[in-house]
């Protein structure tokens, strides 16, 4: 049988390779970078859970690794979504931020039980999923400001940047002015992983395909022969123990059932109410910034069929819920892979099957270290800011709105802070210069809806979120 009949050529009419401008070498490569700037997910999301999940009976290493498999489930089943109803290169799993806000405010801090809060989890998921059916999701995201749109992609570029130099151990907290250089000399970490980025960087300069993925797997493998040859003590280049996987997670699936008696209404709408707001704008702004990184954005700045996407994590959050794990969201290292030339459902169908195969390869998985995976966010985050040059900085409007987005971002490590700043001060601005006219009613609205959201949270309504 020839190659234009085959399974490649089934594969490339069923994703739209050729209209995509790509081919299944390109989708898997793309896939496999995505995969494993996010892997650090299977071990970071159930270190944060279980510091507020404790089932009885079972240890807290046991139900870390319940929630790990739970992580590794939640994200699979919203990839597939993603991967054969949106047919987008864009990865999902349990979203960084919220899984505190689960774990230290809702659980510790407000001492709601952590069943419920994943009854709250799952309330969110199905509101999301009947928003995202009707398009009422999109409708709010379209009515974005343009400087908003085209300012979110170096936003993230900024905040990846910022969360690869902190975890590569180069950039360090300081009381004074909050961040400094560390002293990257006396530094094994900073300097394994600064001589892997500039690995990537010359890679990547000279066009090497799969530049990310070796600098990652070159940097890994530099830290475990330095730990084998005994230069370092192990624990401090590669990871101290390499857990096993747990496949019993019957303690933790379904446990958000129990969540649903004997709550206090007020305190569950509120912790429902923040649930989604915070991940309804943090994934609207990753999936505007990667989608305008990849070049999927039309001429007004929106993403055509966005509800298919935004359907996604929809249906990763209700399961995630379902199984034991807080919000699933879109991640911003999708940008990664589509850096690596990702443009179809396949390249996420490929980030799916790697979660997969991690259920049996946590170990391995978890023999990469963060600082290696990491490397790959401060690449990409730079390549991002290539998205200043779409923004009309002689426009006041467009200066304050978009300045406000790309930089509050990194500043606070959200990126719903970033578009808050952006939409609130937007209809603000366009007003001051005499051109309120141009203001959508809905953007009003959204601004003032940002207003409530952050006087609710900042007010100290929600116990100091």
């Amino acid at each position: 049988m020839s190659s234009a009949s085959g399974p490649k050529s089934k594969i490339g009419g069923y994703f739209g390779f050729e209209e995509a401008g790509t081919d299944l070498r390109t989708e898997l490569i793309a896939g496999t970078t995505t995969f494993l700037t996010m892997a650090y997910i299977i071990v970071v999301n159930p270190a944060i859970l279980s510091e507020a999940i404790q089932i009885e009976g079972y240890t807290q290493g046991e139900v870390y690794q319940m929630i790990a498999i739970a992580t590794i489930l939640a994200s699979i089943a919203a990839i597939l979504v993603m991967a054969f109803h949106a047919n987008r290169p864009f990865g999902l799993a349990p979203g960084m931020g919220l899984n505190a806000y689960f774990a230290f405010t809702v659980v510790i801090l407000l001492g709601v039980p952590w069943q419920t809060a994943l009854a709250a989890v799952f309330v969110e998921g199905v509101i999301f999923v009947l928003l995202t059916a009707v398009g009422a999701r999109r409708y709010v995201i379209e009515l974005f400001p343009e400087p908003v749109k085209f300012a979110v992609g170096a936003g993230i570029g900024l905040f990846l940047l910022l969360l690869g130099l902190i975890e590569m151990n180069v950039i360090v907290a300081y009381e004074a002015t909050l961040v400094q250089l560390n002293d990257v000399a006396a530094d094994p970490v900073a300097l394994v992983a600064l001589a892997g980025l500039a690995l990537t960087f010359v890679l990547y300069a000279r066009g090497t395909t799969g530049a990310i993925i070796i600098g990652i797997l070159t940097t890994a493998a530099a830290g475990w022969a330095l730990t084998l040859a005994g230069v370092v003590e192990r624990g401090v280049l590669t990871p101290a123990e390499l857990p096993s996987a747990q496949y019993d997670i019957t303690p933790l699936a379904g446990a958000f059932v129990d969540g649903f008696y004997g709550i206090d209404p007020v305190t569950f709408v509120l912790v429902v109410f923040t649930f989604f707001f915070v991940d309804f704008f943090d994934t609207a702004g990753t999936l505007i910034g990667v989608s305008q990184f990849g070049g999927f954005l039309d001429e007004e700045g929106n993403l055509p069929e966005m509800e298919k996407p935004l359907m996604a994590d929809a249906v990763g959050t209700t399961v995630g819920a379902m199984v034991g794990t807080s919000t699933v969201t879109t991640f911003i290292e999708s940008s990664t892979g589509i850096e690596e030339g990702g443009r179809t459902g396949m390249t996420a169908l490929t980030v799916g099957v790697l979660f997969a195969l991690s259920l049996v390869f946590v170990p391995v998985i978890a023999a990469i270290p963060d600082y290696a995976s990491y490397l790959a966010l401060v690449v990409v985050g730079i390549i991002m800011l290539q998205g200043v040059s779409d923004i009309d900085w002689d426009h006041p409007a467009w200066l304050i709105s978009g300045g406000l987005t790309i930089t509050v971002m990194p500043l606070t490590a959200s990126i719903a802070d970033g578009l808050a700043a952006g939409i609130v001060s937007y209809p603000v601005i366009k007003a001051a210069v005499g051109e309120g006219d141009d203001v959508h009613p809905g953007q009003w609205l959204l601004a003032a809806a940002f207003v409530v959201y952050y006087y609710v949270s900042a007010g100290g309504v929600l116990g100091g979120t």
